[in-house]
């Protein structure tokens, strides 16, 4: 199929009239087609600090609206390093998963193994749930210690009972949910996070995580904001020391080792409006809290919803192969939002992205494509777009013409890429 080089509309997120100007750039903009990945920025992006940016320490860092996914500031966000506690979000999604699907109830029972004991309980001096050797605990009580006392014993006992070990879990269990999810890079060698050369995650992607499992396991998700449990008759805090520190702050996880460092991903509620921040990397704990709870706070004062798009706005055209019309109309039926800086110095790019021409016929409500709009190098938003018509099948004539056309442009595609 033919491509064309996309044009880019730029423009300033700096009025009211933000939605009209988007809406005029799309619908004049060529259209891209096949698909286009952005390049991630390993730098700091964003506003500079004397123009209201954030200015950090953590070696690693990202913020996040959770509705649109939003990037409002990176920083090496997509460098590997060890996770360290906050890869038991993983466990706890493969868990949550698995009992959305009815494969594990919360009333099942594992075996707290002489493995999961002497590595993740009271012997080993890491944050355990202090479950005794050879009990059976509900999957339940699982997840109430790996997420609120951050026990390495409650994951290896729920990896245990799903998968026989840990090593399965990881490779079978974690790791192709992780891939479903679109974490593509991170990589998994047992389920708690303990020191191992295998175990790696962005900060990007512990983000994506955190947005979905907020989005998909609201009831599962209260749990990251519960203070205390209690197990064996032991009473824990809950490690995240956001809880008591914000107002609206209600997860996830912290993380330490050695090689790792102190990380945290957080999230708060202010306003209506969801955050989402992971730091990693940091040399202390208070560092780690403070640093977390900066970039949320900057995050809330600096940056404000705007409408980009109507629903049901025509947004654009689509280039069609062997129909009626040479063109279909293309619309979302949801209103395109983005976080946008509140000091009106931000500079947006969108465009349309779809395989085409598309061909014919074509149905209204047919999905083409997407919409992207990005900050920088990175995609704020990105939401799928449908036909807003329907598009009939063409003449025969009609179709030589449109395959005599695509011929052509293969062909000069073709001898282009040699050169």
């Amino acid at each position: 199929m033919a491509a064309e080089r996309p044009r880019f509309r730029r423009f300033r997120a700096s009025s009211g009239r933000i939605g009209r100007l988007l809406a005029a750039s799309l619908v004049l903009a060529a259209f891209a087609w096949g698909g286009v990945l952005y390049a991630a920025n390993q730098s700091v992006q964003g506003a500079k600090k004397e123009e209201g940016g954030f200015d950090g320490d953590a070696p690693t860092a990202i913020l996040i609206e959770a509705t649109s996914g939003s990037v409002l500031f990176e920083k090496n966000a997509d460098e590997l390093r060890a996770p360290s506690s906050m890869m038991k979000l993983v466990t706890a999604e493969v868990v949550f998963h698995a009992i959305q699907e009815g494969k594990v109830k919360l009333t099942d029972e594992y075996r707290i193994s002489e493995n999961a004991w002497r590595r993740g309980g009271a012997p080993s001096g890491g944050s355990t749930m202090f479950a005794a050797i050879n009990s059976k605990v509900s999957v339940d009580d699982l997840l109430h210690g790996a997420i609120i006392q951050s026990g390495n014993d409650a994951c290896i006992a729920l990896a245990e009972g799903m998968a026989g070990n840990e090593k399965i879990f990881a490779a079978d269990f974690m790791t192709p949910r992780a891939r479903e999810l679109g974490l593509v890079k991170s990589t998994f060698a047992n389920s708690n996070g303990l020191p191992d050369p295998g175990n790696k995650m962005t900060v990007r992607e512990l983000s994506m995580l955190a947005r979905y499992i907020m989005q998909t396991y609201p009831e599962f998700y209260k749990l990251f904001g519960e203070k205390e449990f209690t197990w064996n008759k032991i009473r824990q805090q809950n490690r995240n020391p956001l809880l008591n520190a914000l107002e609206g702050a209600d997860g996830l996880k912290t993380g330490y080792t050695k090689e790792g460092g102190y990380g945290m991903v957080g999230s708060a509620v202010q306003n209506g409006v969801r955050l989402i921040v992971v730091v990693n990397g940091l040399e202390d704990p208070d560092d780690r809290a403070t640093e977390a709870k900066k970039m949320l706070e900057w995050g809330f004062r600096n940056f404000e919803f705007r409408t980009l798009i109507a629903a049901d706005q025509t947004i654009g055209y689509a280039k069609v192969f062997g129909g009626d019309s040479r063109s279909v109309k293309l619309s979302t039926p949801e209103p395109v939002k983005v976080m946008v800086s509140k000091n009106g110095n931000e500079r947006l790019i969108a465009r349309i992205v779809y395989s085409g021409p598309v061909r014919a016929p074509i149905t209204t409500g047919q999905k083409i494509g997407v919409v992207k709009v990005w900050r920088g190098a990175n995609i704020a938003v990105e939401q799928p777009v449908y036909a807003a018509e329907s598009i009939g099948t063409g003449s025969t004539v009609r179709r030589a013409l449109d395959g005599a056309s695509e011929l052509v442009i293969g062909m000069f595609r073709a001898g282009a890429e040699k050169l």
